[in-house]
Formats: structure tokens, sequence, C-alpha cells
């Protein structure tokens, strides 16, 4: 069982050396595509002999599409570049390289770090993602920024021992700053499939995601650190679906 890793990137010197460290064990070879980046990555990626490739970015789906299609070999490991593989996972891929694998696809749970502190309640954890595959048995799917990958019908899954540490937020001003991007995306993917911005939209689902995750799935058990990541998860639900209405009335303007 070889293994491909395929890790897409922009600017991430930050935190590439971190999620490259994690995978050197396990990786028969690394695949880096990278979207024109202008700070150091392409360095780190070559101090690690990864494949370094450029390719314009049309979406997190679509580019990671054609990442794995870069891959050599049979089996796939997809990384973003702020994730690495904890100690557990990666002896669990270790142990299954030797084993040999029994189905198609592979789940492990993701454990996100908000700020230094580990999310663990509130939907946070153990959000459960399909990252190591056989190469032709499925494909990326799902609707910007929010990407899934999905198997073909008769494919099987198995969970994987161990945590993808996902160091994604960094403060609760780059939180804000985050879902702000993203609502951007989601709203022109929603535009693009001939979504409309209903007003009611706009002002339920945000409360309805707070009451859901910070006291049904229990966020407050996280702290302080679970109100702010609701309450800015909430904030983008309501931002996505206000420039969702946004764009709907200026497509429709331009018609009239």
């Amino acid at each position: 069982m070889k293994i491909s890793v395929v890790i897409i990137t922009y600017n991430e010197e930050r935190n590439l050396r971190r999620c490259l460290e994690s995978v050197v064990q396990v990786a028969n070879e690394i695949v880096v595509v990278d979207s024109f980046s202008k700070d150091g990555t392409e360095a780190i990626a070559r101090e690690f002999e990864a494949r370094f490739i450029q390719h314009p970015f049309e979406g997190h789906i679509q580019q990671k599409n054609w990442a794995k299609d870069q891959a050599s070999f049979d089996w796939v490991l997809s990384l973003d570049a702020d994730e690495a593989l904890s100690e557990e996972l990666r002896d669990s891929i270790l142990e299954l390289k030797e084993k040999g694998p029994k189905v198609t696809g592979y789940i492990v749970n993701r454990l996100t770090n908000y700020s230094g502190h580990w999310m663990r309640h509130g939907g946070w954890y153990p959000d459960r993602k399909l990252r190591l595959w056989k190469k032709n048995a499925g494909s990326w799917g799902g609707r910007n920024p929010h990407d899934r990958f999905e198997l073909k019908d008769g494919s099987s899954a198995e969970r994987l021992k161990g945590d993808l540490l996902h160091y994604s937020i960094d403060s609760i001003e780059h939180h804000a700053a985050m879902q702000l991007k993203y609502a951007d995306i989601a709203s022109d993917a929603l535009l693009a499939e001939g979504k409309g911005g209903r007003a009611w939209k706009r002002f339920v689902s945000p409360w309805f995601k707070f009451l859901q995750d910070y006291f049904f799935r229990m966020g407050f058990l996280d702290g302080r650190m679970g109100f702010y990541g609701t309450f800015h998860a909430c904030r983008g639900t309501y931002l996505k679906y206000l420039m969702l209405h946004q764009k709907v009335q200026k497509l429709r303007s331009s018609k009239a």
C-alpha cells in the first residue's frame, strides 16, 4: 500500500511545515498543489522533497479534484495545510500500510484548535472526514467552501484511530474574518444553484444554529471559546444569507 499525500496551498508558510512533518513517515510521495503563493510556501515544500505544482484556484472542490489526479499512487491521503496527523493517527496509518487495506476509504475524527483551545463540543468534534481513499474511488463534492470527498456507490469505509489536528483559527478576530470570507464564497455557490435570499433564513437560521450548537450540542462546555466559536459560526450563517439576498437583488436590478 503506497500513499500519495496531497495538499493544496496558498500562502501557507505558517502552517505547512507542521503538516509535512506529521506525514513524512506515512508518505511515499508528497504532492503540493499551490495557487501561486507569494510567501515561503514553495521553499518549505521543497525542503521535504515534495512535488510542487502550481495551478490556478477555481474553488476548493475544483482544486482538490485536480490535485488528487496528480497523485502517482493508488491511495491518496488528502490534507489541508493547517492540518496535521496526531501520533495515534500516524501510527494507525502505518499499521494499515503494514497489514493492507480492507475497504475503499478511511474516515478520521478532526479536532480543531480554536485560539489555543481544543474544541470538543458544540458540533466541533468529532467532525468526521473521509481523508484516505483509493484514488479512483470517488471525487470531491459538496458546496464551496465546504468540500467533502464522496465515494462511488458500492464503496465502503472504516474509521481510523487517532485525530486529525486542525489548526484553523488563530484568534477570535481571525475567525470573524474567516467567516466573512467563507460567507462570500458560500453565497456565490448558492446563487449559482439558483437559490433565493429569503429574509426568514437570515434571521431564523443563525438563531437555530446557536441553540443547537451551544445548548443541545453542549458548546458551553468549551467555556469562553465555546461561546465565541458558536457566535461567530452563527454570524457566518447570517452573513451568508445576507450576502445572497444582496446578490439576488443586484442581479434582479441588472435585468430590470
